[in-house]
């Protein structure tokens, strides 16, 4: 019985760790397979793509699709603002809204249930687009680049993760740090900023992605500026122009002397538009990576 018992114990976590690989293995090749189709149909010359069979390796090469994506000037101005919105919007979100976070999370702050329950409030209730629009014209952001910071600084929702995972914190800390003569400052750049570089970095990967995904923005309230058009805009008007069928004649332009076979078209328009849009955030995650889950898991622990 003891050595059945033995054998029993020492297969099952076997056949567990088995199972546990292969379905791992399912769910990575599910997952990476979208992407690697959508940048093979962008290495792939259109006219030949839509003959189908592509589906990881290109039949037949080109760059004739990242050409037409590149072929407009604006569009490297538009990446550089992009970045610039992008940097800014981490940057002053992350350390407002962990300043913000810091002293709600105080318990001497007599306001801290009050104003935390007006950020819970706008999780729930908007105004709408429009008196959105209007309190924007109103504050003189629009064709500015402030637009793309200011309205979204501080997320509810960031600031309560940020808020949980400072309350987990040892509470002696802040409390030696006060006996030693250290204001809340100093106290909050040299204790709790340190502190919080797991959770933080989950915060900026979630503040990177969102501000260097939008558009819908720059078109509400900086269509008219070329100067303020972001790069993901930019992708938008040109995905909007390969929609119907008489597309650019500059996006039919061949790579040899055969322009039939070298053709872009729509679809192959838009996986090569994917992939300009997707792989620049794809290089920020793995800084990130050994943060995000210890981040998320301890910020959302309530106590």
């Amino acid at each position: 019985m003891a050595s059945t018992a033995v054998r029993k114990s020492q297969v099952e976590p076997a056949v567990f760790h088995t199972l546990n690989g292969l379905f791992m293995l399912a769910l990575f090749i599910v997952t990476l397979y979208p992407f690697l189709h959508t940048l093979t149909i962008s290495l792939n010359e259109g006219n030949d793509a839509l003959r189908g069979g592509v589906y990881l390796w290109p039949r037949a090469w080109t760059l004739q699709n990242y050409k037409a994506v590149f072929i407009s000037g604006t569009i490297y101005h538009a990446a550089w603002i992009s970045v610039a919105r992008t940097v800014t919007t981490t940057v002053l979100g992350v350390f407002l809204t962990t300043m913000l976070a810091y002293t709600l999370a105080q318990p001497q702050y007599i306001f801290r249930k009050k104003i935390g329950l007006i950020f819970v409030l706008t999780m729930y209730f908007n105004a709408g687009l429009i008196p959105n629009y209007f309190l924007i014209k109103s504050l003189g952001l629009i064709n500015s680049f402030w637009v793309y910071v200011l309205p979204g600084m501080v997320s509810a929702f960031n600031l309560i993760v940020i808020r949980t995972y400072i309350k987990s914190l040892p509470g002696g800390l802040v409390e030696s740090a006060k006996m030693d003569g250290a204001g809340d400052f100093r106290i909050f750049m040299q204790i709790i900023l340190p502190l919080c570089k797991p959770v933080l970095a989950t915060i900026a990967l979630f503040i990177a992605v969102g501000s260097w995904n939008a558009w819908f923005d720059t078109f509400l309230y900086a269509s008219s500026d070329l100067k303020l058009s972001t790069l993901q805009y930019e992708m938008m008007k040109l995905l909007g122009s390969t929609q119907s069928t008489n597309s650019d004649p500059s996006l039919m332009a061949g790579v040899n002397t055969n322009q039939s076979k070298a053709m872009v078209t729509p679809a192959s328009v838009r996986a090569a538009i994917t992939i300009v849009t997707a792989v620049p955030i794809l290089f920020v995650y793995p800084f990130l990576q050994k943060y995000f889950v210890v981040g998320l898991n301890l910020g959302s622990v309530k106590e």
